[in-house]
C-alpha cells in the first residue's frame, strides 16, 4: 500500500471531526499571526531607542504592555489548539482500534489460523500507538509550521519585498532536500514495523509456551531466533533512523543560508537608509521564525512516514475480506430437533492438499455419534464444518432440513454446546467463566452446573470460591480443573446439540467416570457428536464413524464394528492388547 493511499484513508477518518479540525486551524492561525506581530512591535520599540538620553520610555512601556497581552493570548490560543489536536488524534485512534477489533470478530477463522496472535496484537496495539504519536506531532507542528511560513513571508514582503525575495529563492532547496529523504524513509519504516510485529509474535509465542520451552530445553534455540529477528530489527531501524536524522541537519544548513542572506541584504539596506535598525531586527527575527518551521516540518515528515507505515498495516487488517455475511432473509434456528445431514461434502484447508472428499452422513435427533480415526483424518475438521467455523467447498450441511449456509451463524452456534480438548478461560471470576454464554444466570444455577460437572468441590476450596479471580490462561488451577469449568459452562446452557472433542482428556479416571455419567444424562434426547481417542469412552454411542483420509470407511455401533473385524476392531484391540 502506497503512502499516498494510506494518507487518503487517514483523511477519511479525520473528516468525521471537521469541527475540531477547523477550530484547530483557527487557533493555529491566531497563534501564528500574534506570534509574527510581536517582532513588529519589538522593531518599533527598538526604533524608539535612538541613543543615550534619547529613549521614549512611555512609548516603549506601552509597546511592552501590548506585547505582554499578545503573548498571553497566544499562549491561550496555543493551548486550545493542542486540546483540539489531542481530541482529534485520540478520537481517530479510538475509531481505528474499534474498527480493527470489530473486524477481528467477523474475519474468517482461517485468517486467525494463518496469523500469529502476537503479530495481530502488534498491529492493534503497537502500530496504532506509533500512528497516534505521528498524527499528534503532525497536527501540533504541521499546521502552525505551514501557517508560520506563509505568514512570515507576508510580513516580510510588507516590510521589504526585495529581501523577502532572497528568502523565497533559497527556500526550494530546503523543500527538495526534505522531500528527497522523506520518499526513502517510508519503505524503511514499513519494514521496521513488520519486523517489530514479527518480534512481538515470537515473544508472545515463547511466553505462552514457556513450560514447553523449558521442558524441552528450547531456551537456547528461542534465544537464537530472538537474536536473529532482533538483529534484523536493529538494522532496518538504524537505516530508517539514519535517513530520518539527516533530514533535520540538512534543512538546518539550508535555513542558515536563508538567515545569512537576510542578514547581509538587510545590513546593506540599513546602511543605505532604506531600512531602519528596528526593521532589520524585525527581519532577522522573521528569518529565524521562517526557518524554524522547516526544521520542525522535516521532523514531522519523518514521523509521519513512520506513522503512515504503521497505519498501512492497520488498514490492511481492517480491509481484510470478512467472512461471508448472513443472508438478509437467513433462517434463525429455534427449537432445534437435532437432525443433521451432510451431503457430498468436500473440504480442504489448502487448495493443493485434499482432506475431506464426498462425505455423506445422516444423523437422527437424539443420536450419539462418535467419530474416531487416526490423527489428521478430519475428525476435528467435521466439528469445524458443523459449527460453520469454515464453510464447505462443495456439498451441503443441513440442520432440521435447513442448509446451514441459509441460516444465521449465531443461531446455529447457539444450538450447539461444545467442550474441546483445548480449554479456554477468560480473565475474571470462576462464576463469570461458567456463565460465559448465560451472563444472566443466577448463582444457584451456576453452582448446580458446577456440581453436575463435579467442579463444585475444588471451586469451594479456592480462596474466594466462585468469586475467585483467575487469569486468562487459568493460572493457579490445573489443566483438569480448567476442563471441568468448560464442561460446567456447557452444563449451564444445555443446548439441543452437543460436541465433545476429547472433553475428558485431562481429567483423572475416577472423575472421568462421574463426568461420563453426567454426560450420559445431558446427552439424553440431544444429538451429540463425540470425538475421542480413548475408545472405551464411546462404547455406548449409537453410531460410530470410522474415518481415514477424510472419508468414512466404517459405520455402525461398537458391537457391529468389532464383529466386522475391520479398521475399528484393530484400533480398539490395539488399545487393550495385553
Amino acid at each position: 500500500m502506497k503512502s499516498s493511499e494510506t494518507l487518503i484513508k487517514v483523511l477519511r477518518y479525520l473528516r468525521r471531526y471537521w469541527i475540531f479540525l477547523g477550530m484547530s486551524l483557527i487557533f493555529a492561525a491566531v497563534t501564528v499571526v500574534l506570534t509574527l506581530y510581536v517582532p513588529v512591535l519589538t522593531g518599533d520599540a527598538v526604533d524608539r531607542i535612538v541613543g543615550v538620553g534619547q529613549v521614549d520610555f512611555d512609548a516603549v512601556y506601552a509597546i511592552g504592555k501590548k506585547i505582554a497581552i499578545l503573548v498571553a493570548v497566544t499562549a491561550l490560543a496555543q493551548w486550545l489548539m493542542n486540546v483540539c489536536n489531542n481530541t482529534i488524534t485520540y478520537h481517530v485512534i479510538r475509531d481505528i482500534r474499534k474498527e480493527a477489533f470489530g473486524r477481528l470478530q467477523i474475519l474468517p477463522l482461517k485468517y486467525v489460523d494463518g496469523h500469529s496472535s502476537g503479530e495481530i496484537v502488534s498491529r492493534v496495539i503497537a502500530d496504532v500507538d506509533q500512528f497516534a504519536d505521528g498524527l499528534l506531532m503532525g497536527f501540533t507542528q504541521l499546521f502552525t509550521g505551514v501557517l508560520t511560513i506563509f505568514g512570515t513571508l507576508g510580513f516580510m514582503f510588507s516590510i521589504h519585498p526585495w529581501i523577502a525575495l532572497v528568502v523565497v529563492c533559497i527556500t526550494p532547496v530546503s523543500l527538495l532536500v526534505a522531500g528527497f529523504i522523506a520518499k526513502r524513509t517510508y519503505s524503511m519504516f514499513k519494514l521496521q514495523s513488520e519486523t517489530r510485529g514479527e518480534q512481538t509474535a515470537l515473544i508472545d509465542e515463547m511466553i505462552g509456551g514457556q513450560k514447553v520451552v523449558q521442558a524441552f530445553g528450547y531456551e537456547k534455540k528461542a534465544m537464537e531466533r530472538f537474536d536473529e529477528i532482533n538483529n534484523r530489527l536493529e538494522k532496518c531501524s538504524l537505516r530508517a533512523i539514519f535517513f530520518s536524522s539527516i533530514t533535520n541537519p540538512s534543512t538546518r544548513f539550508v535555513n542558515s543560508l536563508v538567515y545569512t542572506g537576510v542578514g547581509l541584504t538587510g545590513a546593506l539596506a540599513a546602511v543605505s537608509g532604506r531600512l531602519t535598525v528596528g526593521q532589520l531586527s524585525c527581519f532577522l527575527s522573521y528569518a529565524n521564525q521562517y526557518t524554524k518551521p522547516f526544521n520542525e516540518i522535516s521532523g514531522v515528515v519523518t514521523e509521519l512516514q513512520n506513522a503512515l507505515a504503521c497505519a498501512a498495516r492497520i488498514f490492511k487488517l481492517i480491509e481484510e475480506e470478512p467472512q461471508t455475511a448472513d443472508d438478509a432473509d437467513a433462517a434463525v434456528f429455534a427449537d432445534v430437533k437435532g437432525t443433521v445431514d451432510l451431503s457430498h461434502v468436500d473440504f480442504r484447508y489448502r487448495p493443493d492438499v485434499p482432506l475431506i472428499a464426498d462425505l455423506n452422513l445422516s444423523v437422527k435427533p437424539g443420536q450419539r455419534v462418535a467419530i474416531v480415526g487416526p490423527t489428521g483424518c478430519g475428525k476435528t475438521t467435521i466439528i469445524n464444518l458443523l459449527m460453520r467455523f469454515y464453510d464447505v467447498d462443495n456439498g451441503e450441511i443441513r440442520v432440521d432440513g435447513t442448509p446451514v449456509r441459509r441460516a444465521t451463524r449465531d443461531s446455529l452456534r447457539r444450538s450447539y454446546g461444545m467442550v474441546l480438548q483445548d480449554t479456554w478461560l477468560k480473565a475474571g471470576t470462576i462464576r463469570e467463566n461458567i456463565a460465559y454464554a448465560r451472563p444472566e444466570a443466577s448463582l444457584d444455577e451456576v453452582v448446580a452446573a458446577a456440581k453436575k460437572a463435579h467442579a463444585h468441590s475444588f471451586i469451594k476450596r479456592l480462596p474466594d470460591g466462585y468469586d475467585t479471580v483467575i487469569t486468562e490462561d487459568g493460572g493457579g488451577i490445573s489443566q483438569g480443573q480448567k476442563q471441568l469449568l468448560c464442561i460446567a459452562r456447557v452444563m449451564l446452557c444445555l443446548p439441543p446439540m452437543l460436541i465433545l472433542d476429547e472433553a475428558t482428556s485431562s481429567i483423572d479416571t475416577r472423575t472421568e467416570i462421574r463426568i461420563q455419567k453426567a454426560f450420559a444424562g445431558m446427552m439424553e434426547g440431544r444429538t451429540s457428536f463425540i470425538v475421542a481417542h480413548r475408545l472405551s469412552t464411546i462404547r455406548e454411542a449409537d453410531v460410530i464413524l470410522v474415518m481415514k483420509d477424510g472419508k468414512i470407511i466404517e459405520q455402525g455401533n461398537h458391537e457391529q464394528l468389532l464383529r466386522r473385524g475391520g479398521f475399528y476392531a484393530n484400533l480398539y484391540n490395539s488399545q487393550f492388547a495385553v
